[in-house]
């Protein structure tokens, strides 16, 4: 008869539970979808950056599924060639499975074809180059926040409707000013409206507007129609307050955004936009996103934290759908629709542009604090394909 002895019974148990629960472990680890985060940490849309980011994270712990993934961020500094460097860093060395953020256009436009040719699916959390979901479209490319025709061809005729006739148009001059004012100068145009008078300022670089906002004040316009964001949007709202314009100012949305309105001041009041997202919003879904969003941050979120918010969401909705590799995440991004704090949204297959809500609203102050008052809704606004072949 063969005597077992318990003392090494015990020890190779133990030992073979070490070993599974080790394996386990690494299953576990292997499994996680690693994501790599592109946005500017530095310069002048940091700010940005850090709030797309911010909406991230706060979806995905909201969600309990944080440790699902891995993140590595990069900062594009907001350059087409160190943004491609990092892309390529994330992908042929940190071997990501999706890539999340951008927030130039030019930068997007750099990135197109080297994340075309990987095959790695990109989501494009703010973006708005109309290229990227036109004629330059990719099935491993997705937006999320918008285009920027999108935001800007609502207004056209709206303003015409409120009796604006003629506008002085200003925005920087790089890929997303161009396409905002070429965007709303089509439709402003086509309801009838009239450009008296247009101009591209450097991008970057332009700290003092004045020469440029009384130029346009002089040209006897009903209204100055603007893209700026970030730091210049700050300079320019102050500086069309300090110098007393009179003429109504309109742009897209980024230019009051909740992000930096306080920045701002009082010139701010009275400032008219067009954007994917307001604060505001009278629905339960953004009620509840805000109050919890105010409790973790201790502010409101902005249209940059939405983005991020609505990335995860997007991400995790593809994640669980089936398969965790590149092409089933970049197959499943596109069958996402859901309503969310910003309303409701779903990718358009023709273009994997998002198909979303545009508001318009007037910047306000109520009880000493500057806010965001709902005029208009136009809803489902989706881009056409624009020679986008999927």
């Amino acid at each position: 008869m063969r005597i077992f002895n318990i003392k090494s019974i015990a020890f190779a148990f133990a030992i073979g539970i070490t070993v599974s629960l080790s394996f386990a472990g690494n299953a576990i680890a292997e499994t996680k979808v690693k994501v790599g985060i592109l946005l500017p940490y530095s310069g002048t849309y940091a700010v940005m950056g850090n709030s797309i980011t911010d909406g991230f994270q706060f979806a995905l712990e909201q969600e309990g599924r944080a440790d699902e993934f891995t993140i590595i961020r990069e900062d594009t500094e907001v350059k087409p060639p160190i943004a491609l460097a990092k892309t390529r860093k994330l992908v042929l060395q940190d071997k990501v499975d999706v890539i999340v953020g951008i927030i130039s256009s030019g930068v997007l436009g750099a990135l197109r074809d080297f994340v075309d040719n990987a095959e790695v699916p990109l989501i494009v959390a703010n973006a708005g180059n109309n290229h990227a979901t036109g004629k330059s479209c990719s099935p491993y490319i997705v937006r999320v926040s918008f285009s920027n025709g999108q935001i800007n061809r609502p207004m056209g005729p709206w303003l015409k409707e409120q009796g604006i006739n003629s506008v002085y148009t200003l925005a920087p001059d790089y890929a997303a000013g161009h396409q905002m004012i070429e965007s709303f100068a089509e439709t402003y145009q086509a309801a009838g409206g009239k450009i008296v008078g247009s101009e591209y300022t450097p991008f970057g670089q332009t700290k003092d507007f004045g020469a440029y906002l009384t130029k346009a004040a002089a040209s006897g316009a009903d209204g100055i129609y603007v893209f700026y964001a970030g730091g210049e949007a700050i300079n320019f709202v102050k500086q069309y307050g300090s110098y007393a314009i009179k003429t109504p100012l309109y742009g897209s949305g980024f230019l009051t955004s909740t992000l930096y309105v306080e920045a701002q001041g009082d010139a701010a009041v009275g400032v008219k936009t067009s954007l994917h997202y307001v604060p505001t919003l009278d629905s339960s879904e953004n009620k509840k996103f805000v109050a919890a969003y105010q409790k973790k941050y201790n502010r409101m979120p902005s249209e940059y934290d939405v983005q991020g918010y609505d990335a995860a969401q997007l991400l995790m909705r593809a994640v669980s759908a089936g398969g965790k590799d590149r092409k089933s995440i970049a197959k499943n991004l596109t069958k996402v629709k859901y309503t969310g704090p910003r309303g409701p949204l779903s990718i358009d297959k023709k273009t994997n542009n998002i198909v979303q809500n545009i508001y318009v609203y007037e910047t306000v102050k109520e009880n000493g604090k500057l806010t965001q008052k709902m005029i208009d809704t136009v809803k489902n606004v989706r881009d056409a394909p624009n020679g986008c072949q999927l």
